[in-house]
C-alpha cells in the first residue's frame, strides 16, 4: 500500500468524523499546494477498490461509517447472494437487488434490513471492480437464430452469455468455450459476448482438466520467454555452485515423499546427540535459480502455487526446474537452504541455525515404504534399506515427541479423511479409497512444522518484515454457536464471551469424543467454525497450530511464498537484511500476501472440482445399485452420505422421503420427521441406492433404500481405517 493511501485510511478511520472533500482533507493531513494531487490520485484509488464511497456532495467517506458493505459477493445457482465483507457478518442480498453484479464481484451493499436470525439484507448499490471479465462453459446454438449462448461451467454465474454467429468462431453446440464478455448485464439488455477459444468436446479428460483450471483462472501452459528462460538454467550443479556453501553430501539424508510425487521440496537427516538429537531439514534452494525481476519470477508470483489434479499436476515452475534441478531426486548433487535444529530429549528445541548447503539424497523413500520398514512389516525391503533403519527409528522417536509437546500446547488436529483417486493406464478412475494415513506422515509432518516455526521465530525475534502464515481464532458468533451444539450432545466447551482463552479447549472437546459416534460430526462442526490460514506480513500467530510464529519455508518449488521466506532468509543470513531492503520488503509483502492467499483458495476450489468431477463420472455407471453408508452431513434439503465400499458422498433430497415432513434443526444438524420422529443425523448408518448422477452439478443423486429389512452396519469406520488427516488452516 502506497504511503499516501495508507496515511489517509488511517485518518479517515482513527481521526475523521465525517465525510470530507480532496481539499478538507488535503488541509487536514497538510498536504500543502503540491501534495492535493496526490491525495486526489490516491483518493479515486481507494474508491476504486472500495476502502471509500464517493457521495453525491462529492465527498469521501468510510462505507461502515454510512450502513455501506464493500466485500465480494457469492452468488447461489437459486439466484440470491451474499456480500462477504472481510471484517464482519455477511449481507443477505435477494436475486432481485444484485442490480447486475456477479458472483465474484466486488460490490458495495447498502444494508437495509435483518433476516430472521438477526442476520443482515441489503441491495448492491455500486459495482467496484467485475471478476469475471471471461466465461469458461458449453455453447449452444439457438433454433432459427444467427446466434447461440454460452452456459457458464460456473453456475453461481447467474447468466447466459449471448454471442452472435460472427462472434462465435464457429464453434458447434456442445462444445465447451472461452468467451470474453463485452457487454455487462443491465436493466433493459443481456449479457453479451465473442468466443475468444475453443476448447473442445467435454468429455474428454484433458478438455475437463482445462475447463476447471480456466474456470479458476489458472494456467497450465508457461509462456514460450518463460519456458526460453527455464531451458538457459544449468541443469547440474558445478562446483562453482557449490562455493561457499555448507558440504552435507556424505550425510545419510532422505527424502520421504508420497508414491507418485515427481518434485521432492525437502530432505532430512538426522543425529542421536548427547543432550538429545540434530535435526537437519533441507529445502530445495529454488531461490538460486529463481531470482526477482525474472519472467519465471513473474510467473511464479502470477500462478502463486501448484495445483493437483488426479493424475495431473499444474505445476508452478516450469518441468525443468520443478522435476529437474530443483527437485531434491536420489543420488545427485542438490543445492539447498538447511535449517539445523537442535532438541534435547524430550524434544525441546535448544539451538537453529541455517545455512545455504550441497546434499545428495542417499534414497528416495515412500511413506508406505518408510511405514512398513518401522512396523516391520516388509522384510524384503527392509533388506534393501536395512542400513537406514537406524535413522528412521530415531527420526520416528524425535517426531512422537514433537508431536507429544504440540499436543501439550493445545496444537488441533483434526483427523478427518480425505480420497485416494486410484487411475487406470488411460486415465480413468478404477477406485476411489481413503487416503492412507501412516507413521511415516506424521513424521515428516513434524520435522516441516518444526523447520517452518524456527525460521518464523528467526524473523519475529528481531522484529523484520516478514511473510507469516496465520491463523486467527473463530469469530465470538461462531464459537458460541459451536459451545451450543456441543452442549446439545451433552459436552461442554471452556470459553467466556464468544472466546476460548487458547485451542486447548477445543482440542479437549475433540478428544471427548474420540473414538465415538459423533467424532465426524464434531470435527465437522469445528472446522466450519474456524477461520481460513492465510498469508500476513502482520504475525497474528497461528491459532490451530498454537503457535506464536509460523510461515511455510519447506515449499519453494509449489509454493510462492516459500520462495519469498528463502530469499529473506538468504538475507539474513548473510546480514543484508538492511534498512533498504527491509522498507523495500515492508512495502512488497502485503500485496505478497493478499495474491498468495487469494491464488491458494483459487487452487483448493479446483482440486475439490476436479475430485468432485471424478467421483460422479466414477458412478456414473452404478446407478440401480445399494450401498451401504452412513450419514456424513445434514442440510435443510436433504442429508449426504458416505459409501462404505467407495470413498464417494451423495444426496439424499429432502424430497425424496415420502413417508413425513421433515424438520431442520440447524444447530443440533439433524433432520426430524414431523409425526414419525424419525431421525437424520451424521454417523447414522443408512442404505442407499444410486438414482443417477448430475455431471454438470457434480452431485450423485441417492434414495434410501427400504427395501429390506436387514440391518445396515457402519462398517470400516475403526480408528485403524486408512486416513489422511485435513490440519486446521495450515
Amino acid at each position: 500500500m502506497k504511503p499516501t493511501i495508507r496515511k489517509i485510511l488511517e485518518f479517515m478511520k482513527e481521526t475523521a468524523g465525517a465525510p470530507l472533500s480532496p481539499n478538507e482533507l488535503a488541509r487536514a493531513l497538510k498536504a500543502g499546494k503540491e501534495g492535493r494531487k496526490g491525495v486526489k490520485t490516491a483518493l479515486e484509488e481507494l474508491v476504486s477498490a472500495g476502502e471509500l464511497i464517493k457521495t453525491r456532495g462529492e465527498k469521501y467517506g468510510l462505507p461502515s461509517r454510512m450502513n455501506l458493505v464493500t466485500g465480494t459477493l457469492t452468488s447461489h445457482a437459486d439466484g440470491y447472494g451474499f456480500v462477504c465483507p472481510e471484517e464482519g457478518a455477511d449481507v443477505f442480498v435477494s436475486a432481485g437487488a444484485l442490480s447486475g453484479a456477479l458472483h465474484g464481484d466486488t460490490v458495495i451493499a447498502r444494508v437495509e434490513g435483518t433476516r430472521q436470525g438477526g442476520k443482515r439484507s441489503g441491495r448492491v448499490i455500486r459495482i467496484v471492480n467485475r471478476a469475471n471479465k471471461t466465461v469458461v462453459g458449453r455453447f449452444e446454438r439457438i433454433k432459427g437464430q444467427a446466434m447461440g449462448f454460452v452456459a457458464p461451467s460456473e453456475k453461481r454465474l447467474l447468466l447466459r452469455l449471448i454471442v452472435a454467429d460472427a462472434d462465435a468462431m464457429d464453434a458447434q453446440s456442445n462444445a465447451m468455450v472461452v468467451a470474453e464478455i463485452t457487454r455487462w448485464p443491465e436493466k433493459d439488455t443481456q449479457v453479451s459476448g465473442r468466443i475468444t477459444e475453443i476448447l473442445g468436446d467435454p468429455s474428454d479428460a484433458d478438455v475437463e482438466t482445462e475447463v476447471i483450471l480456466r474456470k479458476y483462472g489458472l494456467q497450465s501452459a508457461f509462456q514460450p520467454e518463460v519456458q526460453a528462460e527455464a531451458s538457459a538454467i544449468n541443469l547440474s550443479v558445478d562446483e562453482s555452485d557449490v562455493a561457499g556453501r555448507v558440504d552435507l553430501r556424505n550425510k545419510l539424508t532422505v527424502t520421504i515423499d508420497g508414491e507418485n510425487a515427481k518434485d521432492f521440496d525437502d530432505a532430512v537427516s538426522i543425529e542421536k546427540t548427547a543432550r538429545g538429537y540434530k535435526l537437519f531439514v533441507s529445502i530445495a534452494d529454488v531461490s538460486h535459480y529463481v531470482r526477482p525481476g525474472t519472467r519465471l519470477d513473474a510467473e511464479a508470483h502470477a500462478r502463486g502455487t501448484s495445483v493437483y489434479f488426479p493424475g495431473r499436476c499444474v505445476p508452478m515452475l516450469p518441468e525443468a526446474l520443478s522435476n529437474g534441478i530443483c527437485s531434491l531426486n536420489p543420488h545427485v548433487d542438490r543445492l539447498t537452504l538447511t535449517a539445523e535444529m537442535e532438541f534435547d530429549g524430550r524434544g525441546v528445541p535448544v539451538k537453529k541455525t541455517f545455512f545455504e548447503s550441497v546434499i545428495k539424497s542417499a534414497e528416495r523413500l515412500t511413506y508406505t515404504i518408510v511405514a512398513r520398514l518401522l512396523e516391520g512389516q516388509a522384510p524384503v525391503i527392509e533388506h534393501r534399506f536395512v542400513r537406514l533403519l537406524p535413522e528412521l527409528k530415531l527420526m520416528e522417536e524425535l517426531a512422537g515427541k514433537l508431536r507429544e509437546r504440540r499436543s501439550e500446547a493445545g496444537s488441533i488436529d483434526f483427523d478427518l479423511p480425505e480420497p485416494d483417486i486410484i487411475l487406470d493406464i488411460e486415465g480413468k478412475v478404477e477406485d476411489i479409497a481413503r487416503a492412507e494415513r501412516n507413521v511415516a506422515h506424521r513424521i515428516i509432518e513434524e520435522f516441516m512444522l518444526a523447520a517452518n516455526r524456527a525460521v518464523a521465530e528467526e524473523f519475529s525475534s528481531r522484529d523484520l518484515p516478514f511473510l507469516y502464515r496465520v491463523h486467527d481464532e473463530p469469530d465470538a458468533e461462531k464459537i458460541t454457536e459451536f459451545a451450543e451444539f456441543v452442549g446439545s450432545l451433552g459436552l461442554s466447551l471452556e470459553y467466556g464471551e464468544g472466546r476460548v482463552k487458547s485451542p486447548k479447549a477445543l482440542q479437549k472437546t475433540l478428544k471427548a469424543v474420540e473414538g465415538k459416534p459423533e467424532e465426524r460430526l464434531v470435527n465437522h462442526v469445528l472446522l466450519r467454525s474456524m477461520k481460513q490460514a492465510v498469508y500476513s506480513e502482520v504475525n497474528h500467530g497461528h491459532f490451530g497450530l498454537a503457535f506464536s510464529d509460523y510461515t511455510h519455508f519447506t515449499s519453494p518449488i509449489r509454493r510462492y511464498p516459500d520462495l519469498i521466506v528463502h530469499r529473506l532468509l538468504r538475507l539474513r543470513m548473510k546480514d543484508k537484511y538492511g534498512r533498504v531492503e527491509q522498507d523495500k520488503m515492508a512495502t512488497a509483502l502485503p500485496e505478497i500476501a493478499s495474491h498468495s492467499s487469494a491464488r491458494e483458495r483459487k487452487a483448493v476450489e479446483a482440486e475439490r472440482e476436479s475430485i468432485d468431477l471424478k467421483k460422479v463420472q466414477f458412478m456414473q455407471d452404478k446407478a440401480g445399485r445399494s450401498f451401504n453408508g452412513i450419514v456424513s452431513g445434514v442440510t435443510s434439503f436433504g442429508f449426504f452420505v458416505e459409501l462404505e465400499e467407495y470413498f464417494v458422498e451423495g444426496l439424499v433430497h429432502v424430497s425424496s422421503l415420502g413417508d413425513d415432513y421433515y424438520i431442520y434443526d440447524e444447530k443440533r444438524h439433524t433432520l426430524t420427521g414431523e409425526r414419525k420422529k424419525r431421525r437424520f443425523r451424521p454417523a447414522d448408518p443408512v442404505k442407499v441406492k444410486i438414482n443417477g448422477v448430475d455431471i454438470e452439478r457434480r452431485r450423485i443423486e441417492m434414495l434410501l433404500d427400504e427395501a429390506t429389512d436387514a440391518p445396515v452396519k457402519a462398517g470400516r469406520r475403526s480408528k485403524t481405517s486408512a486416513r489422511r488427516t485435513r490440519r486446521a488452516g495450515r
